[in-house]
């Protein structure tokens, strides 16, 4: 496939997260904003977070026993 290239001004703070998370994943920077463009594109990423949401929905009362019980133990009283 031919390849297009862009061209892009963001602040140094994003450049520099872009290029950490994609040496984190073995991607060149290339790569990885294409990657991120598919998934956003797919609605891939919409679907993930959505996903996390309804998960933390149905099982926040689990989360908030485990918490109520670590403040417990470390002799914190739970409000």
């Amino acid at each position: 496939m031919a390849k297009t290239q862009l061209g892009a001004r963001v602040d140094q703070d994003v450049a520099e997260l872009a290029k950490q998370r994609a040496a984190d994943l073995g991607l060149s920077i290339g790569d990885y904003l294409a990657r991120l463009v598919q998934d956003d594109a797919s609605g891939l990423r919409a679907r993930a977070v959505d996903a996390a949401a309804r998960f933390l929905a149905e099982h926040q009362d689990v989360f908030d026993e485990a918490e109520d019980a670590q403040q417990t133990s470390a002799g914190v009283c739970a409000a």
